[in-house]
């Protein structure tokens, strides 16, 4: 059997009200009276109150766990909405963290809900994650991702990781278990470049995927918390929404990697989200140079996936996907115009072409500022 973390040491006894509220689960022989006592002295970090940790917060927290620790450095905005469920129109403007938390109280008012508007970094990260019995990583970029992973070996605590774009969507477990075990390390060995892989505000994302992936998370968490059940330790998890199958994915400490004692900053090499400037090269195409430059016959490349492609693309434009230009592209691109979602992706093309002293332009703003019609 998988190594695991032991489960959390139970609280001495339960609060009346909590245990009226969760009655019916402890009917589960899995949890009973003293694996609520678990949850109710479990102290849960989860990082990002946005797609991910609304389930989680709200799943954990109505679950009856003791201490929720939210961390985001963000505010709502209007696209957050269709699938960051724990907050409301009402919350517009405010820091999700405080947000989240209070739905959290308004949930299960015995919780000790902690917001913090902080970032987790290379700087942060092991410091606001200490004194936790498990992580929940919820978070949309890869320098947080990774920060997690490092602290969270650095202080020997299981991650409960998710990942969502589009219809798919991905949970695992990780715990370095003295080196012995898989982090997310292991899963994806090192960064991208900036812009390389889409975000959810380039690719989309559908709401009830959030619900369905962040839903496993927070079961997953309940098993650490407990001991129950078979954690995703050593598994990844697979979820394809557009006909709702699961595949299970092994996956093992790469052969020889060595036990992380810092947190890297990858942020140097990846990059946060964010469009990344064109002062190291031409001047990018303005949104409403476009149309003109097609209709005289300049060279427009759209580097989306296929799945943005066949939701929109301008005519007269060449579909190239990133990877492929990255792996292929060559002097027939001399001259031409780059084309993205957001400006992101165009531009890591843009430079990488250069560097095989190849010129071209990218779109300012990308497919997004380009009015339709």
């Amino acid at each position: 059997m998988t190594p695991r973390p032991r489960p959390v040491t139970p609280a001495p006894v339960l609060d009346p009200a909590s245990a009226a509220r969760t009655r019916r689960q402890m009917r589960l022989p899995q949890i009973g009276e003293e694996g609520q006592r678990r949850l109710a002295a479990a102290r849960i970090a989860v990082v990002g109150a946005g797609g991910l940790g609304s389930p989680v917060i709200e799943y954990l927290a109505a679950a009856g766990v003791g201490r929720l620790t939210i961390l985001d450095p963000d505010v709502l905005e209007p696209s957050n909405l269709h699938r960051q469920v724990v907050h409301s129109a009402a919350d517009l403007g405010r820091p999700k963290a405080v947000s989240a938390a209070e739905r959290a109280r308004a949930l299960a008012p015995g919780v000790e809900a902690v917001p913090v508007q902080r970032a987790v970094d290379a700087a942060s990260a092991v410091e606001l994650l200490a004194g936790h019995d498990v992580i929940v990583d919820g978070s949309d970029n890869f320098p947080t991702r990774y920060a997690v992973s490092d602290a969270a070996e650095i202080l020997d605590l299981p991650v409960v990781w998710g990942s969502i774009l589009g219809f798919d969507g991905q949970v695992a477990v990780f715990w370095s278990d003295a080196g012995r075990g898989a982090t997310y390390r292991d899963l994806v060995a090192s960064p991208p470049a900036p812009g390389e892989v889409p975000s959810c505000a380039e690719a989309g994302v559908v709401g009830p995927l959030c619900g369905l992936i962040g839903s496993a998370m927070a079961l997953q968490v309940i098993h650490l918390v407990l001991g129950s059940g078979d954690p995703l330790l050593g598994r990844l998890a697979v979820l394809d929404a557009l006909t709702l199958t699961w595949d299970q994915v092994p996956l093992q400490r790469r052969p020889g990697r060595p036990v992380v004692t810092t947190v890297e900053d990858v942020a140097l090499t990846c990059g946060l989200p964010g469009a990344p400037t064109a002062a190291d090269g031409p001047a990018p195409v303005e949104p409403q140079e476009l149309p003109g430059l097609i209709a005289d016959g300049t060279l427009v490349v759209d580097v989306r996936e296929e799945t943005e492609w066949q939701q929109r693309h301008l005519p007269g434009t060449r579909h190239l996907p990133l990877a492929q230009l990255l792996a292929s592209g060559g002097p027939e691109l001399e001259g031409a115009v780059l084309l993205c979602a957001s400006g992101r992706r165009s531009e890591t093309a843009r430079r990488a072409l250069a560097e095989r002293g190849i010129t071209t332009r990218s779109v300012r703003g990308g497919l997004e500022a380009v009015p339709e019609g």
